[in-house]
Order: structure tokens, then sequence, then C-alpha cells
């Protein structure tokens, strides 16, 4: 027998045999440098070329034709034999000078071979660590998971009985005895994923180096034996071989995101689907930070193992992303797309109200430049009006997002297509600060301007409004004696409790105060000042009915902005009253807990959602949020498991009677 590789004068021979019947471990081409140093020996450094073959029973596959490297290194190990690494960083000299001329080539600078190295040999010591991972606990139960299958490979039922389902399927779907590619999902027990199992289809015949639309019940058992192997080991092999569209042992970017796709699809994800650019990027990160644009099998095995692990800490937000260096308007353009997607509704919104106030604004204050007590108090007269108008809007405003019943009737409504109805809550409070704006220019300008210029006029000016005062001309204690000036006091002062009781430090005991003062933090002091706030509504109705410079009772139109909301209000109120009821309870221990499940994803573990769970994990792990529900708090895939979840109760109260309520929020 004759070994030689292709070069200009190989005359390469080897003189010994090799056994005839001896099937070792495989070394994945660590005896090649030996070799390869051995031939240049023997062609005294002549041009070479390195064939990779790979043999599959009897048949052989060129997989590959490159040239030798020339710096390949001498010496084994002391194992005897060379690491992977010494191959791996070999193929990475031979990429940067493939296509160079010999002088090019060997122009080639030590730094750059020694960096190539280094990165090469980081890659094989995360995979030495890989190994050993598998031994943990935590990874054994990643070890279980990943199934195609999910009764055979989790033993819960008879492999035999499942291949005989599928088998009576095949009779079904079968044309002429060969099942299509189409119809392998429906087949298998995947017919709510068949563009998922298609994909599997796929992989598997790339295995076999077919490239068929149809198969034989003969290929189906030997696709079937594959998926339902309780080997990890093969199941990551058939998820990495989906990826592997080229079948080059390598995943890059634009494979990494077709295959979450595939996976968003299969799981009904639609919103994940668009985003699976950025998500790609998010994985290259995490495995390639050499950049070497492209992962193995075992840096794919690396992430799902260490799952559990991104889920319990956070990373800084500072953490360089590799899609943004590598391609940064395109990221700010995929970050602008998803702003406006998730925004556009509270966008028109808030446009809207921004225009109605400008425009009330704007006609009020040209309307008061026409009268004739601007000719005394000039342009604090305007503002205080026109600020005065947007308060009268807002005011009714206000009482629209908190009126619950209405909202939850209106969600169910084609109007929730148009309308953010779950942000009433932040409506609320963005109202709440333009009017605490608009009393501080009301008042303000009132108190410091308006005032002092009209008690400072001189007689003949204050002719032109005589009539509005009874001919008298009024002093500053005066005015602030009449009963449009004492309501509009009383009401800021009443705001001023309310809205500083309302804000995050004292809602939530964030002010330490000392006895008994303490007592005004928490929330029931600012559910109390809160309704403070009625009062405030009727001295504004008050105030708005004994105005200065207006008389006739239909300009007078404060009641026209806020009778209608503060109707709604009332009787949300008193509807919500009627419902209420009131039990005694012990509270044993104030802790809220929050378990989101989505149903409409297959369980953790499952193929089909094994890469939104590994996306999961580093979204989590880097910003803290949730992909699927954009809180801090985890979604779970499926239903719950209840038997586990009363096993660990169980477990937590030996010896105890752990009793379970279960609600229906649709009729409570």
């Amino acid at each position: 027998m004759r070994t030689s590789s292709f070069g200009s004068s190989s005359k390469y021979s080897r003189s010994f045999d090799l056994p005839e019947v001896q099937r070792e471990p495989p070394l994945y081409g660590a005896m090649l440098p030996v070799y390869l140093n051995d031939l240049r020996r023997n062609v005294n450094g002549d041009e070479m070329v390195e064939v990779t073959l790979e043999l599959d029973d009897n048949s052989v596959v060129l997989c590959s034709v490159a040239p030798a490297s020339q710096n390949a290194e001498d010496e084994p190990t002391s194992n005897g034999f060379l690491p992977r690494s010494t191959s791996a960083a070999s193929k990475l000299r031979r990429m940067f000078s493939w296509r160079r001329t010999p002088s090019a080539r060997t122009s080639t600078s030590d730094a750059e071979d020694q960096h190539q190295a280094a990165v090469v040999s980081a890659r094989e010591l995360m995979k030495m660590k890989t190994k050993m991972m598998r031994t943990k606990s935590s990874a054994q139960r990643a070890l279980g998971g990943l199934r195609f299958i999910s009764k055979s490979t989790c033993g819960e039922s008879d492999p035999n009985l499942l291949w005989k389902q599928v088998e009576a399927r095949f009779e079904v779907l079968a044309k002429d005895g060969l099942l299509s590619r189409q119809d392998f999902g429906e087949c298998i027990g995947m017919g709510d994923s068949k563009e998922f199992a298609v994909g599997v289809f796929d992989a598997l015949a790339r295995r076999r180096r077919q490239k068929t639309s149809r198969i034989t019940k003969a290929e189906l058992h030997d696709f079937w034996l594959q998926i339902s192997d309780n080997s990890f080991d093969a199941r990551l092999q058939i998820f990495f071989d989906m990826a592997d569209i080229n079948g080059d042992g390598k995943i890059t970017r634009d494979e990494v995101q077709e295959l979450i796709m595939l996976s968003a699809s299969a799981n009904k994800l639609s919103n994940l689907k668009e985003r699976a650019k950025e998500y790609a990027s998010l994985i290259m990160e995490e495995l390639d930070p050499d950049h070497l644009e492209y992962i193995e099998l075992w840096q794919l095995e690396t992430l799902l193992l260490q799952r559990d692990n991104y889920m319990n800490y956070s990373r800084p937000l500072s953490t360089a992303s590799v899609g943004w260096s590598q391609n940064l308007s395109s990221v700010m353009l995929n970050k602008i797309g998803s702003l406006l997607l998730d925004n556009w509704q509270r966008g028109w919104i808030l446009v809207l109200w921004v225009l109605a106030m400008a425009g009330l604004f704007t006609w009020k204050f040209l309307q008061y430049r026409q009268k004739a007590a601007f000719q005394i108090m000039g342009y604090c007269l305007t503002t205080a009006k026109g600020a005065a108008e947007t308060l009268k809007l807002n005011m009714a405003l206000i009482l629209l997002p908190v009126c619950r019943n209405i909202l939850t009737w209106l969600r169910s409504t084609r109007a929730r297509v148009l309308f953010p109805f779950d942000d009433n809550i932040n409506f609320h409070r963005i109202i709440a600060f333009a009017i605490a704006i608009g009393v501080m220019v009301h008042a303000g300008v009132h108190l410091s301007c308006d005032f002092p210029h009209l008690v400072r006029s001189s007689p003949e000016k204050f002719e032109l409004i005589a009539a509005d005062f009874n001919g008298e001309k009024p002093t500053y204690t005066s005015l602030l004696s009449t009963v449009a000036a004492a309501t509009g006091i009383v009401m800021v002062v009443l705001m001023i409790i309310a809205f500083t009781l309302a804000t995050r430090s004292f809602r939530r005991n964030g002010v330490k105060l000392p006895p008994p003062l303490n007592r005004l933090t928490g929330f029931n002091a600012f559910w109390y000042s809160h309704h403070l706030l009625g009062l405030v509504y009727v001295l504004l109705l008050i105030h708005g009915t004994f105005l200065f410079l207006v008389h006739q009772w239909y300009k007078k139109t404060t009641w026209m902005y806020i009778s209608v909301p503060l109707l709604l209000y009332i009787a949300e109120r008193s509807l919500r009253t009627r419902r209420s009821e009131h039990y005694a309870v012990k509270i044993l221990k104030d802790q809220i807990e929050m378990h989101n499940y989505l149903t409409s994803v297959y369980e953790e573990g499952d193929a089909r959602s094994t890469l939104i769970t590994m996306v999961q994990a580093l979204n989590h792990a880097k910003h803290g949020v949730d992909i699927l529900s954009g809180t801090r708090v985890r979604t779970h895939f499926a239903r719950p498991n209840w038997k586990e979840v009363f096993n660990k109760v169980a477990a937590k109260h030996p010896c105890s009677t752990v009793g379970k309520r279960i609600s229906d929020p649709i009729h409570q």
C-alpha cells in the first residue's frame, strides 16, 4: 500500500504495514502535522498541498484541498501527539496566506502568527473547560434537554411503540412508497412545526450526502433513530447540522440568524423573527470573542450548558457588541426601527396632546391680546390665561387614565390598535407633570406680575377695565381676598401636598422621617392625600365661575372641560365601591412572585425552543430584560409542571398540610 500527497515531486512511500482491523478513537487529524513534517524532509521543501478526506464506511469524500503550511511545528508535545491547536493554527495561517506568492507568504510577521496561535489556543482551552463542565449537576440537567421527540428521548414512552405510530402515518402520507419532504414533520409528530421539521429533514439528508425531497421507509427509520437517540451528543450534532447549511463544520452569523428565525416561526413569535439579526449578533458576541466569524459545535454546547448561569447574573451594559462594531449604521437603523415599532402608539398620542395644548395656549394668548386689560398687564395677562387654558384641558384628561373599568372594556375593542391603553399610568403621570408646570406659570404670573401691574396702574388706564371691578381700584390685599384668588391659593396648597406625597421616594418609603412625621410616607399617605384632589375639583369649578374679566356664563368654560370626565370618574368609583367586599386576612409573608408562562412556546428542552432559550438567557445576562415579556421577570415556556412545583413545596414543608387555591381572574 502506497500513500502519497499531491505535489510537484513527491516520492514518499510508507515502509510499514497498517493493522488490518483496528478501530481506535479518531484523533481528528492530530497525526497530519507529523506526516507532513516527515514528507517535507523527503521532498526537500517543494510546494505541497494538503488534501482532507472523510472516510464513511465504504465511501471516501473529498472535503478540501489547500496549500500545506510552511511553518508547521516540528516537535510533538510530551504526550506523543500534536494538540489540535497546532493543526488549527496551521489552518489559520493557510487561510491568511492562500492565493499569495511564496515570497509574500514568507514575509508574514512572526507576531501575527503568534497572535493567531494564541487565539486558537484560547479556543482550545475553552473547549477543555466545556468538557469538564459536563460533570456539574447543572450541566447534567442541561444534557437532558434538546429533545426532538419528547416522549422517546425522555424515556417516558416506549420508542418502539412511537416508531409504530410513525410507521402508520408513513403508510397514510407516502405516495408510491416515498414520503415527501413537506410531510416529514407530520409523519414524525411535528405537524404544528412543519417548517422546523423541514430543517431537521435537510440536516439529516446532508449527513447522508443527499439532496432529496423524498425518502423511503428505510431512510425514514434511519432518520427516526437519529432524532430519537438518547445521546445528548447525537441530538446536539443534529441541531448543529441544522444551522450548518453548507456542511463545513462552522456556523456563521447568517446561519445563526436563519436558525433563530426558524425557531421563532415554530413557536409563533413574530417579534423574535424581526429581531433575529440582533440576537444572532448577541450569540456571536458571546461565543466568538476573537472575531473569527464562526462558531463550532463545542461552543454551542458551552452556551447550552451555561444557560442557568446566564440567568443568574447580569453583565455591565458597556460590554462591546460585535454587531455594533461591525455594522454600526445597520444596528442603529434596526434600533430606530424597533423603537418606532414599539412606541408609535405612545408617540402619536403625545404629539396630539402637545399640539392640543399649544393650540389652546396660542388661541387664548391671542384672544387676551385684543382685550383692554392687555394695555395694563401686558404679556403677563396673556401668558397666565394661556396657561389656564392648558390647565383646564389637563385637569380633564388626567381623570381618564384612572377609569380602570372603562379601560378594561376599551382593551377588548378595536381601539386598542391605535391607543396604548396599557400605558395609562404613565400617561397619568405625564399629565400631572404638565399640570404642575401650568400651575406654576398661571399662579406665579398672576401673583408676581398681573396683580402688581393692576395695583400700580394709572387712573387713566384703570378706567379701561373699571367696570370689571365695580369702578373701584383694588389693592393687592383685596385681590388676594377675592373668591378667585382664595380658591386658587387653596388649590395650589392641596396640589403641592398631593403631588409631593405621590413622588416615588415618598410613595415607597424612600424618605426616612422621624415619628410622627414618618406617617407622611408610604402608600397609605399617597392614597389618602390623592383624595384631596376631589376637593381641588370642587374649588376649580368655583374658581372658574368667579373670574375678574369674564362675566358671561357661556364664556366661563372650566365646567365644559371637566364635567364629562368628572362624571365618568364618579361613576367609576361608585361602581368599584359597590362591587368591593372586605375580608379579614393575616399576612404571614408580604412577598410577591411573578411567574410568566407563555404556552405557545414549546417546553424548555424541546429542540424547537432550545435556541430561543439560549437567546433569552444571553439577553437577560447582558441587559437584565426578558426578550419576550420586556421585563426583568423571566418568561417560562409551555405550561407549568405542577407535579414538580408541588413536589418542591412538599419537600420544603415536610410533615405539613399544604393547601392550594385556584382562582379564575376572568370571572372574578
